[in-house]
């Protein structure tokens, strides 16, 4: 089985991908927060820093990109390969609602004939891979046979299939009738995401679609980041790597330029996540949220991670 690092949005950093690839069992492909084609000549310093590949070393890195319009996404493709990259995503699958009523990410799923002439410009003029990341629909799962018949027209490198429709966000269930089609219809090789919070999560996939190679952590694995350790038989992260896996992303946002509470608001957007391993740690988590200053983010640290 192959595994992916899932992109978050203000989460998955190359600052939280470096400390996570340090610190824990390396990822198959980690892929970047989504880029927009934009009209500037290159990249700005924000994107620059999460592609240049001595920020990303030793990890195969996926960027992905976020459009519908196929001239941007082919100049966005093309600065990326003079940094070296080989690859790229195409997201088909943010819910945002800022983000679908652009008729982009999942938005774009509804539009299916100018979808499939995006695609058909996209795969014509595109000098490298594009693999996709997508939901099953914006508003009824029925609408996946149609978007999974255009997908097999064209030389998808991957397909990526988180089985929700937009308005699912992430309630619900992921839709494994749905999955379970897109398997058996696909053309295109098959990673499956979605709701994989435990190694008991993954060993049911697995019985479940014994022919399934490939899956992408996301929510699960920000919440534990020793999961793929436990799913793999090593056991759960110690309080070591805990430790030192924090200690370095508080300490590379530090270098990077950011504000005290710049920092701070990264470090308890992380927390939302990991918080969740240390229920009977309330109180300082508590203290985590409402922390102002370093040295009280610290010592609510040090009760948990002490």
């Amino acid at each position: 089985m192959k595994y992916y690092l899932a992109p978050l949005e203000g989460v998955t950093s190359h600052i939280y991908r470096r400390a996570y690839h340090t610190c824990f069992c390396p990822m198959d492909k980690y892929f970047t927060p989504f880029l927009v084609p934009h009209t500037k000549r290159g990249f700005n310093s924000r994107e620059r820093r999460e592609i240049l590949p001595e920020n990303n070393p030793g990890m195969y890195l996926v960027p992905q990109i976020m459009s519908n319009d196929a001239d941007g996404f082919l100049k966005t493709e093309e600065k990326l390969r003079e940094y070296g990259y080989e690859e790229v995503n195409l997201n088909l699958g943010c819910p945002s609602k800022t983000v679908v009523s652009k008729n982009r990410g999942s938005g774009f799923l509804s539009k299916t004939e100018e979808l499939d002439r995006f695609l058909d410009q996209i795969y014509r003029g595109t000098k490298g891979k594009i693999s996709i990341k997508t939901r099953i629909g914006r508003y009824s799962p029925d609408e996946f046979e149609e978007i999974l018949r255009i997908y097999n027209q064209y030389p998808v490198e991957e397909l990526i299939i988180h089985p929700r429709v937009q308005q699912d966000f992430y309630k619900n269930r992921p839709n494994l009738e749905v999955f379970a089609r897109a398997m058996k219809e696909s053309r295109i090789p098959v990673c499956y995401n979605g709701d994989i919070f435990t190694p008991e999560d993954e060993k049911r996939l697995e019985e479940k679609f014994p022919d399934l190679s490939c899956v992408m952590l996301g929510r699960g694995i920000i919440r534990n980041p020793g999961l793929l350790g436990e799913i793999e038989g090593s056991g759960k992260a110690s309080a070591e790597q805990l430790r030192k896996f924090h200690d370095q992303i508080f300490h590379d946002y530090q270098e990077n330029s950011m504000g005290e509470k710049q920092v701070l608001f990264k470090m308890k957007e992380l927390w939302s996540y990991m918080g969740t391993m240390f229920p009977e740690k309330g109180k300082a988590l508590k203290s985590i949220r409402k922390s102002e200053k370093y040295d009280r983010y610290q010592a609510a640290v040090e009760e948990i991670l002490g």
